[in-house]
């Protein structure tokens, strides 16, 4: 049997950042600081530090980070939260623990990510059935690509609703040189050890402008917290980050930046390699990636899966069901006309072996197993 290159190599990470990594988690250790530690407050500041935002909270996952903002900007009954359904379940499922509705929007065929046109159909629905209040927009940054901001956050301003950039995949992702955070009210971030950014547990982090939220998502990350301690001004709940993660993620931080740039020069590679085999993906002008995912469409997604498994080669799907075809998900309103380009796309997309520490060798067989696909698919 063919060995298995990695799909992804948190080792290689922890091997080439091992003497650091055990520096900070024994200071750890020492101290005895173990949640919220001084650690936590120097990640909050560098993580708005590095996005150019006012304010950053760290808290224990990324699913918090982005139901804490919700939270704090009074989303509830009656309210529809706007949200795309090809996105992993978190960007939705925190909706209605607010008892607000989501309302699921088709995505553009280039970048996965939302689409404005089906946005403001999406809106307009609502407004015109008279049920719902337009609250919010849950924009989602899907493979490491920032969604098109600009023109989501015109959409925001013209119907008086927040928007929340659900960059759990696209933290450090920039358009025209900024970060989502220049338009959204919130921005949120996940450190599942698979991330661009991952700890080794879970974690997560939210970067606001104003304050007054901030205090908010402060006191609902630690059980509602009122000014004193063991009073509390309002139901939260217990989302506190470990000292330990924070300082895993700092040493990890500083190691970021030059990662991105290591990404990118894979996805460059895999463009050069794979262009004309398959459909690789796009970014739009003036935009960056994070590559957290390298994600290709084929026509015949088993067959071409089954084929580089056999030359060992991983990959993965995210994501083959959309989530307003899931049964949980599935009574809560979709824009006019349905989800076409969601549903096309879920069946077509398959990621690669994509890390900062993909390996020249490795990269070239992924090529290499592609090319031979598509070669044998022309010939058939």
């Amino acid at each position: 049997m063919t060995d298995m290159i990695p799909f992804i190599d948190l080792g290689a990470q922890r091997d080439r950042l091992r003497a650091k990594l055990d520096a900070a988690i024994a200071g750890v250790l020492d101290s005895g600081a173990f949640i919220l530690g001084p650690q936590v407050r120097e990640l909050e500041s560098r993580l708005a530090d590095f996005a150019g935002a006012p304010i950053g909270l760290a808290c224990a996952n990324g699913t918090d980070a982005i139901v804490l903002p919700l939270l704090a900007m009074g989303i509830g009954k009656g309210d529809a939260v706007f949200v795309p359904s090809f996105t992993f379940a978190s960007s939705a499922e925190v909706i209605p623990w607010t008892r607000a509705t989501p309302v699921f929007v088709d995505i553009d065929p280039v970048t996965y990510n939302m689409d404005p046109e089906s946005l403001k159909a999406a809106i307009e629905m609502v407004k015109a059935e008279g049920k719902l209040r337009p609250a919010a927009v849950i924009a989602v940054d899907l493979f490491g690509q920032m969604a098109d901001y600009p023109a989501i956050k015109a959409i925001c301003d013209e119907h008086g609703m927040k928007l929340i950039s659900d960059a759990a995949q696209g933290y450090g992702a920039t358009l025209d040189g900024k970060h989502s955070i220049e338009w959204a009210d919130a921005l949120t971030i996940s450190f599942y050890p698979a991330k661009p950014l991952g700890c080794y547990g879970d974690g997560g982090a939210v970067l606001v402008k104003d304050q007054h939220i901030a205090d908010l998502i402060k006191s609902y990350r630690v059980h509602g917290e009122g000014k004193e301690r063991y009073e509390y001004a309002r139901i939260g709940l217990n989302s506190r980050l470990d000292t330990l993660q924070a300082a895993i993620l700092l040493v990890k931080l500083d190691a970021f930046a030059e990662e991105l740039v290591l990404r990118q020069k894979a996805a460059d590679a895999y463009e050069k390699g794979l262009k004309g085999a398959v459909k690789t993906p796009q970014l739009a002008q003036g935009a960056t990636c994070t590559w957290a995912q390298y994600t290709v469409e084929v026509d015949d997604r088993d067959a071409f899966r089954a084929y580089l498994s056999a030359r060992g080669v991983p990959t993965a799907v995210y994501y083959p069901i959309p989530l307003h075809m899931q049964a949980p998900y599935a009574p809560f309103p979709v824009a006019p006309g349905g989800l076409p380009v969601t549903m096309k796309v879920c069946d077509r997309v398959v990621s690669l072996p994509m890390h900062a520490d993909i390996r020249g060798e490795d990269q070239q067989r992924v090529i290499e197993a592609v090319q031979a696909y598509a070669a044998e698919r022309a010939a058939a």
